[in-house]
């Protein structure tokens, strides 16, 4: 039996807003198996973003648990977070994150260094496997969209993530690119096994999924 990579139980946001409780996720709950492509879907405003965040640990719950690999992420310190996010979780940005001022190959690898790790064989590897070889030198601002997000999904899943969670990955490529990069990280997404969480708008992406989850104001349909 495939056990859960990822457990989110009761998730509540919310924001006070003048003398206002303004809730934005409303008792969540979900499961993620290793290995396994769910999409999350909802239109602009529904909350779905705000849920990836805190599935990522990039944001805290108002309320309810989430547990990553075993790991209550809710029960974390912000250092044991951020170590958490460098062993056992890969993100994937629509506007791709990279730094300026590395290069290519220094963008794959910055995880490793951040982590104190070294592994030149899984970055050479990531670097064939976005085929951006061409490109190991050249810097963001030389890249095309397409290439850009490649780059950063190699540098999601240089430390051999657990999970990857991808907010909107296409969102900022034309449609030929759009295609090729979602080929790309589903074929790699199976290669190694990583479960993979998407936010989309897109119900042709979201039906490539093995599971697809709405949101509608801030609620599971």
């Amino acid at each position: 039996m495939t056990e859960n990579v990822l457990t989110a139980s009761n998730i509540i946001k919310s924001f006070a807003l003048d003398d206002s409780e303004i809730k934005v996720l409303e008792d969540i709950s979900l499961h993620v198996k290793q290995g396994e492509f769910v999409a999350i879907m909802g239109k602009s405003g529904s909350g779905k973003s705000t849920l990836l965040s805190i599935l990522a640990g990039l944001d805290q719950p108002t309320s309810g648990i989430v547990i990553l690999n075993g790991d209550e992420l809710t029960q974390m310190s912000e250092e044991d977070l951020a170590l958490k996010r460098q062993t056992d979780i890969g993100f994937v940005f629509q506007s791709f994150h990279l730094i300026p001022t590395l290069s290519v190959q220094e963008n794959i690898q910055f995880p490793l260094s951040i982590a104190r790790k070294q592994d030149q064989n899984r970055v050479n590897e990531l670097i064939e496997a976005v085929q951006l070889g061409h490109r190991i030198n050249s810097f963001p601002h030389q890249l095309s969209g397409g290439e850009k997000q490649r780059t950063a999904i190699a540098r999601a899943l240089v430390a051999q993530p657990k999970i990857l969670f991808a907010d909107e990955p296409t969102g900022n490529l034309d449609e030929k690119n759009a295609d090729q990069v979602m080929k790309l990280l589903l074929d790699l997404q199976k290669a190694f096994n990583t479960a993979l969480v998407i936010v989309t708008h897109d119900p042709a992406l979201a039906a490539l999924a093995d599971r697809t989850i709405t949101i509608v104001d801030g609620q599971l349909v």
